[in-house]
C-alpha cells in the first residue's frame, strides 16, 4: 500500500479538488455541518440491488397486469424452422443483401421469397414482446415521475431553487441536508441499476453507447458529489428528469396502441425538452456555473473547470439530440403520427413506403434517459 500512497495522495490533492487555501480537514463533518463524503458513494451499490428488486416486483405485479388489461400482447412470434445454413449466416450478419439472398436460395433450392420470409421471421423471433417493452417504459416512467416530484418537493424550500446564486454563496462550506443526500444516492443507485439491467433488457443497436453513457452519468454525479457541487447538481437532475416522464409515457401509449394519446404526449415532450434542456439548462444553469460562480467564489480550481467542461459537453449532446428530435418530429408530422421514440434515428431506419408516407418503426434512440 505504501507504494501507491504517493499516487493516492496526488489524486486527492486539495489543490485539484478544492478552492485555494481549503483543505480536506476543513470539510470534515461536525456537529454543526454535514458535508459531502466521498466514502458515501459506496452506498448506491447495495441500493442498486434494492432498485432492481423493486423494478422486478412492479413489473410482475403491477405493470404487466396493467398492460394485459390494455390488450397488449405478451406472446412472441413463433420460432422459425431450424436451418443450419441460414442460422450460421444469420449469426454472422443479420442483414442480407440481395446477392446473399440469391446465393442462399440456390444452395437450399428455395425461392428468394422463402429465404426473405425466413429472415423476416427470424428477426422477429429475437424481438421482445410488446408487453416487455411496455413494462420497461412503465418502470422508467415511474422512476422519473417519482424522482422529479421528490426533487421538486424538497427543493421547493431551498434558497438556490429561486436564486441560483446560493449554489455558490458560502462555497465550499455548504452542508448536505438529508433530503439532498437521498436525492443523490437514489439517482446514483438508479443509474447503477440501469448499467446492470441493460445486459438483460431489450437489446438496442446503441447498446454499448448507452452503457458508456450510464457509466459517464455515474462519474459526473460522483464528481459533483466529491467537489461539493451538490446544489447545482440537484438543479441539473431536476431539469433533466421531467422531460423523460413524457417520453416514456408516450412510448407506453404507443405500445398500448393509443395513437392519439401518443401523438399528444410526444408534442408535450418536445416542448418540455426544448424548455428544460435548450432553455433552462444553458441560460440558467450553465450561465450560473460559467458567469456567476467565478464572481462569487473568486478563485476557481482544476476540478471546477473539469466539471463545467462536462456540463458544456452535455449541452453539445443536447443540441445534437434536439436536431434529431425536430427532424424526426417533422417526418412524423408529415406521416400523420408520432411513431416510436422520437429522440433518435440511430436504432432503426427511417424509410419511405411506396405511397410516400413516412414510416418510423420502433425508434429506440441514442439519447440516454435521464441524462445528467
Amino acid at each position: 500500500m505504501s507504494v501507491f500512497r504517493p499516487l493516492i495522495d496526488a489524486f486527492w490533492s486539495p489543490d485539484i479538488w478544492l478552492p485555494p487555501n481549503t483543505k480536506w480537514s476543513d470539510l470534515e463533518p461536525n456537529e454543526r455541518v454535514q458535508y459531502t463524503d466521498h466514502r458515501h458513494l459506496i452506498y448506491p451499490l447495495p441500493m442498486a440491488v434494492v432498485v432492481l428488486l423493486i423494478r422486478y416486483l412492479l413489473e410482475k405485479y403491477c405493470f404487466s397486469p396493467f398492460g394485459l388489461s390494455l390488450g397488449i400482447k405478451s406472446t412472441k412470434p413463433k420460432k422459425v424452422p431450424n436451418n443450419d445454413l441460414l442460422e450460421e449466416t444469420f449469426a454472422r450478419n443479420s442483414k442480407w443483401n440481395h446477392k446473399e439472398v440469391v446465393g442462399l436460395a440456390k444452395r437450399l433450392d428455395w425461392s428468394e421469397r422463402q429465404v426473405e420470409r425466413w429472415l423476416r421471421l427470424r428477426r422477429a423471433q429475437d424481438k421482445p414482446s410488446t408487453l416487455i417493452k411496455f413494462c420497461e417504459s412503465s418502470w422508467r416512467c415511474f422512476y422519473y415521475t417519482f424522482s422529479f416530484h421528490y426533487g421538486l418537493v424538497f427543493l421547493w424550500n431551498k434558497p438556490w431553487l429561486l436564486n441560483i446564486d446560493y449554489c455558490w454563496i458560502g462555497y465550499p462550506h455548504q452542508g448536505v441536508t438529508r433530503d439532498t443526500w437521498w436525492y443523490y444516492m437514489m439517482s446514483l443507485s438508479f443509474y447503477w441499476a440501469l448499467a446492470v439491467s441493460q445486459f438483460f433488457d431489450v437489446k438496442r443497436k446503441d447498446f454499448w453507447q448507452m452503457f458508456v453513457h450510464h457509466i459517464c452519468t455515474i462519474c459526473l454525479l460522483s464528481f459533483s458529489w466529491i467537489c461539493n457541487f451538490h446544489r447545482i447538481g440537484t438543479l441539473v437532475l431536476l431539469t433533466h428528469d421531467c422531460g423523460d416522464i413524457f417520453l416514456e409515457f408516450a412510448k407506453m401509449a404507443k405500445y398500448a396502441k393509443y395513437q392519439k394519446l401518443c401523438d399528444f404526449i410526444s408534442v408535450v415532450f418536445i416542448f418540455v425538452w426544448l424548455f428544460t434542456r435548450i432553455g433552462l439548462f444553458p441560460f440558467w444553469i450553465l450561465y450560473s456555473t460559467s458567469v456567476n460562480a467565478p464572481q462569487v467564489v473568486n478563485q476557481m480550481f482544476p476540478a471546477y473547470y473539469i466539471f463545467n467542461g462536462l456540463l458544456f459537453l452535455l449541452l453539445g449532446l443536447h443540441l445534437y439530440w434536439t436536431h434529431l428530435i425536430l427532424r424526426i418530429a417533422y417526418l412524423s408530422w408529415n406521416s400523420g403520427k408520432m411513431d416510436g421514440d422520437i429522440r433518435s434515428s440511430s436504432s432503426d431506419e427511417i424509410t419511405l413506403d411506396d405511397d410516400s408516407n413516412t414510416k418510423i418503426d420502433d425508434i429506440n434512440g441514442a439519447l440516454p434517459n435521464g441524462t445528467i
